[in-house]
């Protein structure tokens, strides 16, 4: 069937926008969602037909997980780290890729390169007095898991930047970046093949351990994704009657804009979240889960629209807090929650930045989940703007300016210097 488009010639009505938080969140929020409302009707729809497109595109995906489940099939896709490198991947791979958002890349490094990364964390904060300096969680979200610590909020261990840096980690996330539409409008939105090297915590969980897991939620943005110019661009089709055309895959207006602050932001643009497995995890150990299904950004930014949810509410979303995603607005959605399959150290796991995703709550896991945050986060005006701040924590050892003010490497002597930076890592954060 082909998509509707815009008459020629229909006007469209201006959005209001708000680059920094309007002081009365609750007004702009009926402001924000009476123009958009407005808007579609321009277009010559309504809400609820432009929001029924999406539902059934969801619903479609929806019943194929059930289906690749019933069969026994992973959900996930797998693909050889060998492959990538040797430019083997196949096209029903590339395509299974694209359509489910997420990837497990196994043997992205060597087993023992991962266990010998994970035994050096160890022994860099067990020397540098880690455990007794350690004041407890520095955010509420992460703090919510119930483990002392599960999060370490270290960042300059030379096993992290050693990974961030390497020739295996810049030729994955090139391929991941690959996936996006990254030049349009006579503008190149970011360079796959280069990484802003964006620093993130590890995670180790020990055998044992009672977890509450994470809720379902995503972490692109809050209200912002709504009220901010950029962001309204980013996302023009769900608003001016032209639904059928969105692409998740697409980049532009999505790496300059601003973003709102909070302690659960993300400053950087990143393609896809990840982590690179430091230990062997099965499937029911409390791992990550998300919604394989990229186009479910159409939903959630759509939802708030519909005549049920109140004027002043966009669905839960607010500032300062992850984006949720609840029975109560969004139950299709949650029907697809998945899981990964089992991992081995050296194996990394990596899901679309728009994904709902969570992490499984756990009883006396067995064996350890330890893991390393590194995301494909590619270089563009927006991480290059973040990654001035990137190299004033490098030198002095702080914690990044998107996490909490915690600094505990400040006086350890052995931390990553950036005279350790090869031309890889030099070239992340803005030095050469």
């Amino acid at each position: 069937m082909t998509a509707p488009t815009v008459p020629a010639g229909t006007s469209l009505p201006p959005l209001p926008h708000w680059e920094e938080i309007p002081a009365d969140l609750p007004d702009a929020t009926r402001q924000i969602k009476a123009a958009l409302r407005a808007r579609i009707a321009a277009s010559g729809r309504t809400v609820e037909e432009v929001f029924a497109v999406v539902e059934r595109r969801i619903e479609a995906e929806v019943a194929d997980i059930a289906a690749t489940r019933t069969r026994g099939e992973s959900v996930w896709p797998v693909i050889d780290y060998a492959d990538i490198e040797a430019g083997t991947v196949t096209a029903e791979q590339m395509q299974a890729l694209h359509r489910r958002g997420c990837l497990i890349v196994r043997g992205h490094f060597p087993r023992e390169q991962a266990v010998a990364w994970d035994r050096d964390i160890v022994d860099y904060t067990e020397r540098n007095g880690f455990f007794d300096a350690y004041r407890g969680p520095g955010d509420d979200f992460f703090g919510s898991v119930g483990s002392k610590p599960e999060i370490y909020p270290i960042y300059w261990s030379a096993a992290q930047m050693q990974a961030r840096q390497s020739d295996r980690m810049a030729r994955v996330q090139a391929f991941l970046n690959a996936q996006w539409k990254h030049e349009s409008e006579g503008v190149r939105w970011f360079e796959p093949d280069r990484d802003s090297l964006y620093p993130d915590r590890i995670r180790r969980r020990p055998p044992g351990t009672d977890s509450g897991g994470l809720g379902t939620h995503l972490d692109p943005g809050t209200l912002d994704l709504w009220m901010t110019k950029a962001y309204q661009q980013a996302f023009r089709h769900l608003f001016d009657g032209t639904v059928e055309e969105y692409d998740p895959w697409d980049a532009a207006h999505r790496t300059d804009g601003p973003q709102y602050p909070g302690t659960t932001m993300c400053s950087a643009f990143r393609t896809f979240q990840g982590w690179t497995a430091l230990s062997d995890m099965d499937h029911d150990q409390g791992v990550l889960h998300t919604v394989p299904i990229p186009a479910a950004m159409a939903y959630l930014m759509l939802r708030p629209l519909l005549p049920d949810v109140p004027d002043d509410d966009m669905g839960g979303v607010t500032i300062n807090r992850v984006f949720p995603v609840s029975e109560r607005w969004h139950p299709l959605l949650l029907k697809a929650v998945t899981g990964i399959p089992d991992v081995r150290a050296g194996d990394s796991v990596w899901w679309h930045c728009d994904m709902i995703h969570s992490v499984a709550p756990v009883e006396n896991q067995k064996g350890w989940g330890n893991v390393m945050y590194i995301p494909a986060a590619p270089w563009c005006p927006r991480n290059e703007r973040y990654s001035t701040s990137v190299r004033e924590a490098l030198l002095t050892g702080a914690s990044p300016a998107d996490f909490p003010a915690e600094h505990y490497e400040q006086s350890w002597p052995d931390r990553f210097r950036q005279s350790d930076l090869n031309i890889t890592g030099r070239r992340g954060l803005g030095l050469n």
